[in-house]
């Protein structure tokens, strides 16, 4: 293992100058210190954070990206297009979850850890692994040099526990702010026997300790596509049977800013039973609390300006049930923005430590199903 101080000193080595990406707990040491230093932007997604490393690298600047290898997918649209056709350098660090063995990570990350070095073999990338036992990433980095300097892309693959992490977590603001584990039984007290989609992370976690039931679809992997899934299911619903019953999207900040676009749709296609809430707590909290844009963004101001049919800031537990039972009587898509604190206390387990991801499908699906059998009946 070599320190997160060595691997930012060997990047200072290779005069780094800009390092954007998407945390993943395995960089959690580097990227704070990257931060502090100003030299880390944090990205949306990782198709973006590469894009602006090749960015920088237009302007003469040797760049870098970190992220997890889950984010490869949104990478390889301007890895192809763009880094590669038009040769431009990048040296990507990209941590490798499931991997060398998917039974010791999480299901999401079981299909990509396997494919992840015969990804980039097929796309005729250059790549590296940095084992945990490994010591001498000067070394690798002098091998990627060569791949560099002809102008293509270089990934260093990081198995878990090769670079240190840092010896504390960050502070996170948000005192005096209800936390998510509070907020969710309200929102359920509402939404009980609804379906309900939740985005990867401790949402899901802390929904599925907060009550599991057949009508909640955990995500676990897949992040920013809560709302997209939710859409999906309302518009599935309303193709099926003509139904419009609600459809409850539970995501948080830093998913919802990964793929904004699909608000967009949202707004368009406007199912009148979507219910989007958003807890807003400014980080990125499973992967080590790093900071999100969200301080910038009127996520409020952004969904009414994309269509959706109201949108509103709960903060208190009142505002929270008034603005939930609104949203049920009224005519959709809507819009919730929940400012939240960190975490308080044990992270609750995986929903799939205890039912597995194709068992939660068909019992999700299921449910839908005889939902929408019932309204056929009703109206019979």
């Amino acid at each position: 293992m070599i320190s997160s101080d060595q691997f930012c000193d060997v990047l200072e080595d290779q005069d780094v100058g800009f390092v954007s990406g998407v945390p993943c707990s395995y960089f959690s040491g580097p990227i704070e210190r990257l931060s502090a230093q100003g030299v880390y932007v944090p990205a949306a997604s990782e198709g973006a954070a590469l894009t602006m490393a090749a960015g920088a690298a237009l302007r003469g600047v040797r760049t870098a990206v970190i992220a997890q290898n889950s984010g490869l997918g949104n990478m390889i649209n301007p890895l192809t297009s763009l880094l590669l056709t038009y040769r431009i350098p990048t040296l990507v660090f990209m941590s490798l979850r499931g991997w060398p063995d998917p039974a010791d990570d999480e299901p999401q990350h079981a299909v990509m850890g396997s494919a992840t070095h015969a990804l980039l073999d097929a796309l005729g990338v250059a790549h590296w692994t940095l084992y945990q036992d490994s010591t001498d990433l000067g070394g690798i980095l002098a091998e990627a040099e060569k791949e560099l300097a002809q102008g293509r892309p270089a990934f260093v693959l990081v198995q878990k526990g090769a670079v240190g992490k840092r010896s504390a977590p960050p502070q996170q603001g948000g005192a005096g702010r209800l936390t998510r584990a509070e907020a969710l039984p309200l929102l359920l007290s509402k939404f009980s026997g609804l379906p309900v989609v939740s985005t990867t992370g401790y949402t899901s976690r802390e929904l599925f300790a907060a009550g599991d039931a057949d009508s909640h679809f955990y995500m676990q992997g897949s992040m920013g596509h809560a709302s997209a899934l939710g859409l999906g299911v309302a518009l599935g619903a309303a193709h099926q049977d003509g139904g419009a019953g609600p459809v409850v999207v539970l995501d948080g900040d830093g998913a919802a800013l990964m793929h904004l676009g699909t608000m967009s749709t949202i707004g368009s296609r406007a199912p009148i039973g979507l219910v989007h809430v958003l807890f807003d707590n400014g980080t990125y909290e499973s992967t080590g609390a790093q900071p999100t844009t969200s301080g910038t963004v009127d996520f409020a101001a952004v969904a009414r300006g994309l269509g959706y049919a109201s949108a509103r800031v709960c903060r208190t537990r009142e505002e929270i049930e008034e603005g939930a039972e609104m949203m049920l009587r009224t005519t959709g898509p809507h819009f919730m923005v929940v400012p939240v604190g960190p975490i308080d206390g044990a992270v609750p387990n995986r929903a799939t430590s205890s039912i597995s991801a194709p068992a939660l499908h068909a019992r999700f699906a299921s449910f839908m199903s005889a939902g929408a059998t019932a309204e056929e009946d009703m109206c019979r």
